[in-house]
Parts: C-alpha cells; sequence; structure tokens
C-alpha cells in the first residue's frame, strides 16, 4: 500500500479510512520495535509549531517526535509569544511560519482555523486541536492504545464520560471509531449531550446509546474513556458551576464494570479520576501519552517523507 499520509493535512480524522488508519498503526508498531533513539529520518527538516492555546502534551510530544527523528522544532506555545500579541492575523501567521518550517501544527481557540490554515499554506497542516471541533492525531493515539491494550477495536464495548459537548477529542475519537464496530456508550449530565450534528454523522455507522449515569448500564465494559468538564469552553460560567464534578471514577465504580476494564483520559485532568486508580492496571492514560509521541513521530514521518520505515 502507498504511503497514504505523504504531503497531506491532517485536519479531519474524517479524511482517514480504516486501511489509513491501520497502514499508520502497522509502521508505528514497526517503529516502535525498532527505534534506536537516533534516526535521522527528518534530519534538515523543521516543525513548525503554533499553539494560540495552552498544551503539554501535544506540543511536548511533536517536540519529541520531531527529535526523535532528527529533526528540530521552533514556533510559539501561547499567542502572547508571537505577533498576534500586536494583532496579527492567523493568516499572515501561517504564511510566515511555512517560510521557515516544512510541517506546521496548529492550536486554536476557533472551530475552522485549523482547515483555514491548511488551505493557504503551501506546506502540510496539522490540526493539534481547533475549539471544541476535533483533535484528529489524538483521536489516533487513543485507537492505537486501544488496539494496544485490547488486540482489536471491533466488538469492543467502550463508555465516554464527561464532557461531550465540548470536548474535542471526543469527536475525533467517535468519527475515527466509525470505521469500526465497537458498542459506545455516551454518559453525560443533559447539558453536555453530544451534539446533535455529530450524532447524525455516525449513528448509522456504529452502535451508540446515551445515559446519564455509568451505573445506567448493566453490561461490563472494555474501556471507560474519560473526559474532564471543560470550564474554559463554557459561554456561560454558572452553566459550568451546575455540572462540575459530575462524574468521578473510582475503585467502586470499576469493580461494577468487570476486572479487566481499561480506564483512558486524553488529559489535561481535573478530579474526574480518583487517584487511587493511577496505581493499578486498568490505569492507561500514561500508556497513551506515550503512544502519542510514537504516533506523533510516525506520522510526521509519513508526511514528510513518501518512503517512511
Amino acid at each position: 500500500m502507498d504511503n497514504p499520509f505523504y504531503g497531506r493535512d491532517i485536519v479531519s480524522i474524517k479524511d482517514f479510512s480504516r486501511d489509513d488508519l491501520e497502514y499508520l498503526f502497522s509502521k508505528t508498531d514497526r517503529f516502535s520495535e525498532n527505534a534506536t533513539g537516533d534516526s535521522q529520518m527528518l534530519r534538515h527538516k523543521v516543525l513548525g509549531l503554533m499553539f494560540f492555546e495552552p498544551s503539554t502534551r501535544t506540543r511536548l510530544s511533536f517536540e519529541a517526535a520531531m527529535a526523535a527523528l532528527g529533526g528540530i522544532s521552533l514556533g510559539f506555545s501561547e499567542p502572547t509569544l508571537s505577533a498576534a500579541e500586536k494583532g496579527e492575523n492567523l493568516s499572515d501567521t501561517v504564511r510566515t511560519m511555512g517560510q521557515y518550517a516544512d510541517v506546521l501544527v496548529l492550536r486554536h481557540q476557533k472551530e475552522g482555523a485549523a482547515k483555514f490554515a491548511a488551505e493557504i499554506s503551501e506546506r502540510p497542516v496539522i490540526n493539534g486541536g481547533s475549539g471544541s471541533e476535533e483533535h484528529p492525531t489524538q483521536a489516533m493515539l487513543d485507537l492505537y492504545t486501544m488496539k494496544k491494550e485490547k488486540g482489536t477495536i471491533d466488538e469492543l464495548r467502550i463508555a465516554i464520560v464527561g464532557d461531550l459537548k465540548y470536548g474535542r477529542t471526543v469527536y475525533s475519537l467517535l468519527y475515527a471509531l466509525s470505521n469500526y464496530a465497537p458498542k459506545v456508550y455516551l454518559i453525560s449530565p443533559p447539558p453536555l449531550k453530544i451534539r446533535r450534528e455529530a450524532l447524525l454523522q455516525v449513528e448509522d455507522k456504529i452502535e451508540i446509546s446515551e445515559h446519564e449515569s455509568l451505573d445506567d448500564l448493566e453490561e461490563s465494559l472494555d474501556i471507560i474513556y474519560v473526559t474532564r468538564i471543560q470550564r474554559e469552553r463554557f459561554p456561560d460560567p454558572q452553566e459550568y458551576e451546575r455540572v462540575k464534578g459530575s462524574y468521578r471514577i473510582d475503585l467502586p465504580t470499576l469493580e461494577k464494570k468487570g476486572k479487566d476494564v481499561v480506564i483512558m483520559h486524553p488529559f489535561p485532568r481535573a478530579d474526574e479520576i480518583h487517584p487511587g486508580i493511577d496505581g493499578t492496571r486498568h490505569a492507561k492514560y500514561f500508556n497513551q501519552i506515550f503512544n502519542g509521541k510514537l504516533i506523533r513521530a510516525v506520522l510526521l514521518g509519513l508526511v514528510l517523507t513518501k518512503d517512511f520505515e
């Protein structure tokens, strides 16, 4: 199979098929087995980071991934460190960064920003998170983690818990899961239910049901994917106050949902997972973080080189 990522923008997970994702995962398996830490595959290549919103894992994993392939990174981690502070528009920032870098990663608070950047950029653009819209590389590493932990994605029973309205990772994850055949349970308080337009795009592809509590589910689960209730996305602070702390996953919760249930979280987290879970076999969120570097390294290699090995 020819490299389906070469020279492409990574704006929406919906642009990639199951075959594309499986190609990425197989390349990541090989990379993780053969990586020596001194690859020079992307030597002389430059990654441009444009982060208009705070980030820890996405930004640092892309930097670490680029370094692992011999490339370098430059850019800014918040808008106050760029000319945007002086009123520069996004178009000029993107075109300027394209003069210095071979591939761009953009995180922005506005929906559609990554799509706009990809349309005007002469360099490939990777969406590092656009408002409450999508976060495609997070979905890629999430699916990769599920497959590594469970051996498959088909037939998994997956509960997605928390902020399903504003959580951009949830949307990319659902779109990505629609390439497979899991059973998905959406767990949220009524004000934070998944947006209807997104549900319409996937409900005829995968089995989905909506609930207000994990206790509503009688069956055991394979994966509980927990998300933070995102205060910064709420237009009304009082709305946030009404729903904050709605869910907290603890050991008694896990005992009800199966001895082999896996807990995942895209991070950052607040108080939605009890710290006592961190040291158990259920906690796989730090595996996600490690897999993020692997997936993003391979993705950069595939986007920038036709024959990535």
